[in-house]
């Protein structure tokens, strides 16, 4: 494994292993307040997908990276050297996608998976609610495109929510603007446009589901849908609201986690 192409951190002690894998636009620092909790009793792994935080910009591919399974392939290809087996994965937004198309293809790597502020689509489709209209999507991308910044300026808050603490809006902000806009770009249309409903219930590893209260990315309908297709998961709506309680509520995530493994 090139340990620089992903920005691999390893700490903690313990006998198992528990990664934390970032959202679009941000980066491991996103993870630090839960993270450092399970630093006692985990192996705790960080990590920046290519194209985020102080990932090897130079190791992204648009072809390998086109679909969800080229950063899978990274998650395995860390795990694998790290000796992974029953681990727990903490994917956040498109990253918990990204783990469970991870636990398929390295089955015995990962044991448990919480997901946080899933979508296996976020594109309405039919009787499939996922949050957003094709044409929003097209929007959203074509303003991305137009003007990164403009973009994470305007996006940020209405994602994190908590317009009570606007530095928390601030500080997604802020790590939008750290993205390379090309990747960026790229990565926000393979995100918005894939679909992983049919990989769902093939999961075979003990997942939680974490949905947030007034998740404009997430909606709770999706989370009920994830926990509905997932053949042995426990589904928890959380107090907090918006699409990263792991930044504005860490306490609450970290007690959800600890609950589970």
């Amino acid at each position: 494994m090139n340990q620089a192409r992903n920005n691999v951190k390893v700490s903690g002690a313990g006998s198992r292993t528990m990664m934390f894998s970032h959202g679009f636009g941000c980066d491991q620092h996103m993870w630090g307040l839960v993270a450092k909790e399970f630093e006692a009793d985990f192996r705790v792994v960080l990590f920046d997908h290519v194209g985020a935080g102080r990932s090897d910009l130079n190791a992204y591919d648009p072809e390998k990276y086109s679909s969800l399974g080229g950063y899978a392939d990274d998650v395995v290809e860390i795990g694998r050297a790290l000796q992974l087996s029953n681990a727990v994965f903490v994917g956040h937004s498109v990253s918990a996608m990204i783990g469970a198309l991870a636990s398929l293809k390295a089955p015995d790597m990962f044991s448990e998976l919480v997901m946080v502020g899933p979508s296996p689509r976020y594109v309405d489709d039919g009787d499939y609610v996922g949050g957003f209209s094709h044409g929003q999507v097209d929007e959203l991308l074509e303003f991305l495109a137009a003007n990164h910044l403009g973009w994470s300026a305007a996006m940020a808050p209405a994602i994190m929510g908590n317009a009570d603490r606007p530095e928390l809006g601030e500080t997604l902000a802020d790590s939008f603007c750290a993205t390379d806009p090309e990747i960026a770009r790229q990565f926000a249309r393979v995100t918005f446009f894939s679909d992983n409903r049919a990989d769902l219930s093939r999961i075979e590893a003990r997942t939680l589901v974490l949905q947030c209260s007034e998740d404009i990315i997430a909606p709770t309908c999706v989370g009920e849908y994830v926990h509905q297709q997932i053949p042995n998961s426990e589904y928890r709506l959380l107090n907090a609201t918006g699409h990263c309680p792991n930044l504005s509520a860490p306490a609450e995530v970290t007690a959800a986690i600890r609950a589970f493994v």
